[in-house]
C-alpha cells in the first residue's frame, strides 16, 4: 500500500504574471515575472518547503502554460500526478498590481471556464484523498459544477464511515481543512450570492479545520466579529477555527476551549499576495507536527509575513530555518525579505522546539498593515475596458 501523502490540496491553479515594477499601474508596466499561482497549488508548495510530501488535484489547459505549471510543481517538489489537461479551455492567468503596503489588486482571466472547475468526482483517487494526513480544499471549488460535486465527494470520503473504520487506531493525526477563500467574482450573484453561504455550510459539516479572514467568515457564518465567527464555525462542525484579522493578527479557537490570539509580525511589505498561502502551508506543517495551538499559529503567522516581504507567491514560500529566524528576531528582517531559496526542503519538517517561538513583537510603522495573511483588501478594480474575460477583485494576504 502506497505511503499516504502528508498534504493533498484541491482546486485552483494558474499562471501569475506579476509586475517587476513596484508602484506602477498595470497599464504602464513593461516587465513581468511568470510564476506558478492559484491558492491550493501555493499551499502545496508552501507545505513542501516545510519538508512535507504534497500533491495537488487540479486541471490546466492543454497548452504551454499548462506545461509550465507541471514544470514548476515538479521543481517545487509537489506531486502532479492528479494535474490533468482540459483541451477545450486555456490555462488561467492572473495579473496583479503592486502598491505597498496594502493595495494589490488581482485581475483573473478564467473564461470561458477555468480548467480547475472541470474536476469530476469520477476522476478522483478517493483512496488517496481519504488516506492523506491533511486534505485542503477551498471555497472556489464549490462555486461551479462539476468541481462542486467533486469537492463534496472528496469531503464525504474524508468524513464518511469508511474513513473512520479503515484507518488504524495508531495512525498519525489527520485534518480536513476548508480554506474559506471567498472570491465573489467566481459566484453567480457575486457578493450577493444566495448559494454561496449554503454551499459553505454544506462543506463545513465535513471539515475539521476552517481558515478564513473576517470577510470570508461572514460568508460562511454571517458573523464578522472574530470571536463570534470562530464560535459559529465550531458550531458548524469544525474542531479548529482560524480567523485571520490582518493588522490585528490571527485568532484560533479549538473546540476543547484552547485559544490563541497572535499579533502580526513586523515586516516591510512588498507584496501581500501569497501570505495567506504561506500561512496555510505552515499551518499544515504544524498540525502534522502536533504543535500546541499558540506555537502553531505563531509559526504560520511568521511564514505569511515572510512572503509579504517578497515579490512573488509560490517561489517566495519560506523554508523552516527562515521561519525560525523570523520568530527568533521578532520581525522579518531585510535579509529574510530577499528572494527565497529554490527547491523543496530536504529535511522532514522544522524543529519542534518552542524556544524560538517566543512571540513576535507588535507591528511598528505603516508598512506592517498587511504583515498578516487575510488583511482587509482594497477596493475592487474593474477589468480593463474591452476585456470581459477578466475578473478583478483583491484578496490581500492571499495568493491568486
Amino acid at each position: 500500500m502506497p505511503e499516504p501523502y502528508d498534504v493533498i490540496t484541491m482546486g485552483r491553479i494558474g499562471v501569475d504574471l506579476y509586475p517587476l515594477e513596484v508602484g506602477v499601474p498595470l497599464a504602464r508596466v513593461e516587465t513581468f515575472g511568470k510564476f506558478l499561482g492559484g491558492s491550493p497549488a501555493n499551499v502545496a508548495v508552501a507545505a513542501a518547503r516545510q519538508g512535507r510530501r504534497t500533491a495537488v488535484i487540479t486541471r490546466t489547459g492543454q497548452d504551454p502554460f499548462g506545461a509550465y505549471l507541471h514544470q514548476e510543481l515538479e521543481r517545487f517538489g509537489v506531486d502532479d500526478r492528479w494535474v490533468t489537461p482540459v483541451p477545450e479551455y486555456p490555462t488561467p492567468v492572473t495579473f496583479c498590481e503592486i502598491f505597498p503596503p496594502d493595495d494589490f489588486p488581482l485581475y483573473f482571466y478564467r473564461q470561458p471556464k477555468a480548467p480547475d472547475l472541470v474536476i469530476h468526482a469520477s476522476d478522483l483517487d478517493l483512496d488517496a484523498v481519504r488516506d492523506a494526513r491533511i486534505f485542503w480544499m477551498t471555497g472556489t471549488g464549490l462555486s461551479a459544477e462539476p468541481s462542486r460535486s467533486a469537492t463534496l465527494a472528496a469531503l464525504r470520503a474524508r468524513s464518511g464511515s469508511a474513513a473512520r473504520t479503515t484507518r488504524p487506531a495508531d495512525a498519525p493525526r489527520t485534518a480536513t481543512v476548508f480554506d474559506l477563500d471567498w472570491r465573489p467574482m467566481f459566484w453567480d450573484g457575486g457578493d450577493d450570492s444566495a448559494e454561496a453561504p449554503a454551499r459553505y455550510r454544506e462543506a463545513l459539516a465535513h471539515a475539521t479545520v476552517a481558515v478564513g479572514n473576517v470577510d470570508e467568515c461572514a460568508i460562511a457564518t454571517g458573523e464578522r466579529d472574530p470571536y463570534a465567527a470562530a464560535r459559529a464555525l465550531l458550531a458548524a462542525g469544525v474542531e479548529l477555527a482560524v480567523v485571520k484579522q490582518g493588522p490585528k493578527g490571527v485568532l484560533a479557537v479549538h473546540r476543547d476551549g484552547t485559544t490563541a490570539d497572535c499579533p502580526p509580525l513586523p515586516v516591510e511589505v512588498v507584496n501581500g499576495l501569497g501570505a495567506g498561502d504561506a500561512f496555510g502551508g505552515a499551518l499544515c506543517h504544524g498540525l502534522l507536527a502536533g504543535w500546541p495551538l499558540d506555537r502553531l499559529v505563531r509559526y504560520a503567522n511568521a511564514a505569511g509575513a515572510i512572503v509579504a516581504s517578497r515579490l512573488a507567491c509560490s517561489s517566495a514560500m519560506p523554508f523552516p530555518d527562515e521561519v525560525e529566524e523570523a520568530l527568533a528576531a521578532g520581525a522579518v528582517t531585510a535579509q529574510l525579505g530577499a528572494p527565497a531559496r529554490t527547491g523543496a526542503a530536504t529535511a522532514p519538517g522544522a524543529p519542534a522546539s518552542s524556544g524560538a517561538a517566543t512571540g513576535p513583537a507588535a507591528p511598528t510603522g505603516p508598512d506592517t498593515s498587511t504583515a498578516h495573511p487575510g488583511s482587509p483588501g482594497p477596493a475592487a478594480h474593474p477589468a480593463a475596458p474591452g476585456g470581459p474575460d477578466a475578473s478583478a477583485g483583491p484578496r490581500t494576504g492571499a495568493g491568486s
